[in-house]
């Protein structure tokens, strides 16, 4: 059994170690968006670089999540968690010395990949290490930590954009994984899960993440080559196919296919498709709108997104306790209309538009559909299956919510009918993203749909969520040991 205390030297190392891992996938996350308009400036980069900027460390990240956990219960969660981060500060250095976009995109996409063993690894680290009368509080401090580097992120960020230059936003990762991975080999004890034997299923792992790379393609080249992007999108769909197929064969397969029997399940996955679609897509395009059309610099745009963070941070803990009383339903109707609601409101930010008269209600009433729906999202997953299979529900909902984000990131900009440069083009970029946010908001409603016809309360005795503060913007919190597997 676990056995370190939170209170002595070790377990402050350990909760040093998870948090500094963590926070470099995490701040990566929030502050590369606020960069984007410096980085297409200054590599000549279209607006489909700019989508793939984001979406190349995405595909990756929530293509592999599943299987960098099972290594981490194989090899060792220490082993895999340092390689991560090592993979993931090298992937960074080669985002900062990228000489074009092409190198720039590649980069970020070996940075999905370094994300996909230390995220997993950061809690279970967590999970394995402290005894079990301080884990709570472990998890509670990490995520508290995680909010508030969250929360720190777009205002470093922005300050690195318009200081030293945005390259800085991915070189800030070397120092921190220098710090970082010395701390754990030498604090951080070695843990495993010993009953995992066997093959992994790699063969899924990689046609997830062939196929949401397939149809990334499709979606951001529609506008410019409809034949290669029609293509694309079907041999995305195939390789869908034939991970459901490969899937539903395996004895161990990464995602079991019937844990989606329960009903409750797979609405809330809807529920989170539709939530984090929107969300992705607003917060990549929000970020872009504030400084193309309102004329923000990258520092402003980055502090003025804080609001819907520090909601986040504050609030979410209490919303978690109130649907507990009251069931999920509820919150989960309410939170994406009043979502929606924001994103409607951020039709009045345009060109000349009034920071507290314009943007920051939308961003506020954002941020209060944000607490009320993230909290009880994580608690309705982890009650709607087996305690035993909680983590694992925990992990698909989390790369459910990724994948969501990375195909609007995609997707929007095609339906919002924004051209190859449309972020160099203020007028343009302005009536494309009044058309996003519609799209978006009208996705929010379908969510709201789904949880009032089917979301109901969670039986008696169900896993409780133990990140009672969230920060996180663009994905719900990893819980337990989110991908955990039993190989056999």
């Amino acid at each position: 059994m676990p056995d370190v205390r939170l209170a002595s030297p070790q377990g402050k190392w350990i909760l040093l170690t998870t948090v500094l891992g963590s926070s470099m996938a995490l701040l990566d996350s929030t502050v590369v968006n606020v960069a984007l308009p410096r980085i297409g400036r200054d590599l000549d980069a279209d607006m489909a670089a700019l989508q793939w900027t984001v979406n190349a460390y995405m595909v990756t990240l929530a293509g592999l999540i599943l299987l960098g956990g099972a290594l981490g219960d194989r090899f060792g969660r220490r082993k895999v968690f340092v390689v991560g981060v090592v993979w993931f500060a090298v992937a960074s250095l080669l985002c900062g010395v990228a000489p074009n976009a092409e190198v720039l995109i590649a980069a970020r996409a070996l940075q999905g990949v370094g994300g996909a063993l230390l995220t997993p690894g950061s809690l279970a680290l967590i999970q394995a290490s402290f005894h079990p009368d301080d884990r709570g509080r472990a998890v509670g401090l990490w995520s508290g930590f995680g909010g508030i580097g969250a929360a720190v992120g777009p205002f470093v960020g922005g300050w690195l954009v318009d200081g030293p230059g945005w390259r800085w936003v991915f070189l800030l990762n070397v120092p921190l994984a220098a710090l970082c991975v010395p701390v754990a080999l030498r604090h951080v004890p070695e843990s495993g899960d010993g009953r995992a034997h066997g093959r992994f299923d790699v063969l899924g792992a990689v046609l997830g993440a062939v196929a949401l790379a397939l149809v990334t393609y499709g979606l951001i080249e529609a506008g410019q080559d409809g034949a290669v992007a029609a293509v694309s999108a079907l041999a995305g769909v195939a390789a869908a196919v034939a991970f459901v197929a490969v899937e539903r064969r395996r004895a161990e397969p990464m995602m079991p296919l019937d844990i989606f029997a329960s009903r409750q399940f797979t609405a809330v996955n809807l529920v989170t498709l539709c939530v984090y679609a929107a969300l992705g897509g607003f917060f990549f395009l929000a970020a872009l709108q504030l400084q193309v059309v309102v004329g923000y610099s990258a520092l402003a745009a980055g502090t003025a997104l804080l609001p819907t963070t520090v909601l986040m941070l504050l609030l979410s803990a209490r919303s978690g306790e109130l649907a507990d009383r009251i069931g999920p339903r509820l919150p989960l109707t309410v939170g994406p209309l009043l979502c929606a609601a924001g994103m409607l409101l951020m039709l009045r930010v345009g060109p000349g538009a009034s920071y507290p008269g314009d943007v920051l209600p939308a961003l506020l009433v954002l941020g209060l559909g944000m607490v009320t729906l993230v909290a009880p999202l994580t608690a309705t997953v982890l009650g709607s299956v087996d305690v035993a299979r909680a983590g694992l529900a925990s992990g698909i909902n989390n790369a459910a919510a990724r994948a969501a984000g990375l195909v609007a990131v995609a997707a929007l900009p095609l339906l919002a009918g924004m051209g190859e440069e449309a972020y160099r083009e203020p007028a343009a970029f302005d009536a494309a993203f009044d058309r996003a946010m519609v799209w978006c908001a009208g996705a929010l409603v379908a969510g709201a749909l789904v949880a009032a016809a089917v979301v109901r309360r969670p039986p008696p005795g169900c896993k409780r969520p133990e990140c009672l503060r969230h920060a996180g913007v663009t994905s719900p919190p990893l819980e337990g040991e989110p991908v955990r597997k039993r190989l056999a």
